[in-house]
């Protein structure tokens, strides 16, 4: 059995669907919920799904007290799903190319530091591009540089409005996030 924590910052509906996808697996289990915000929508997520979900603050983030909760879990994967904050490298230590992070475009353009939401989404537009999507990755110290996993993509229409994008990169984040998490916890035995 292959133990996912999933990280979250704000509504939860990629948590939810990772949730969903592995529901009744006999190989993955969802073991807990990590989240930095008191107000996210992923907490009421979390109570309704039955997944156990720690509220944690910025010194217990860096302290080490949220990494000895995530191994005392017997955690094999983390899984950031919305998750805002920069990895600690202790974290990245002690999970190397076990931390798995979704972005909403295709890196490495609009990615770092700030660009995650609706401001990935503004600068897609506002550059004119004609293609984004996501990208999902390996997470090291920097954001969004760790090795990419998989993208996909989709057409940006000169009429689409920030929010348009949102919607077209959710879809494919519902569609693909759990899929692709799959298939690099469970590789294919030939």
């Amino acid at each position: 059995m292959k133990n996912i924590v999933i990280f979250a910052s704000g509504s939860g509906s990629n948590a939810e669907k990772i949730i969903e996808h592995f529901k009744g697996s006999n190989e993955v289990k969802i073991t807990h919920i990590f989240c930095n915000n008191p107000e996210a929508g992923v907490l009421q997520r979390a109570e309704r799904l039955q997944i156990p979900c720690s509220l944690f603050t910025r010194e217990a983030y860096k302290n080490g007290t949220v990494l000895r909760k995530i191994q005392s879990l017997h955690t094999d994967w983390v899984i950031l799903a919305g998750f805002l904050w920069l990895i600690p490298s202790e974290f990245v230590q002690a999970y190397p190319q076990k931390i798995i992070n979704l972005h909403p475009a295709l890196l490495p353009k609009f990615g770092g530091k700030g660009m995650y939401g609706h401001f990935v989404h503004e600068a897609v537009v506002a550059a004119r591009e004609k293609e984004s999507g996501i990208t999902i990755h390996y997470v090291n110290e920097h954001y969004d540089e760790g090795a990419i996993i998989f993208q996909s993509s989709f057409p940006v229409l000169p009429s689409d409005t920030p929010e348009d994008v949102a919607k077209k990169g959710q879809v494919l984040e519902h569609r693909d996030f759990p899929q692709v998490i799959e298939s690099i916890i469970l590789p294919a035995t030939t």
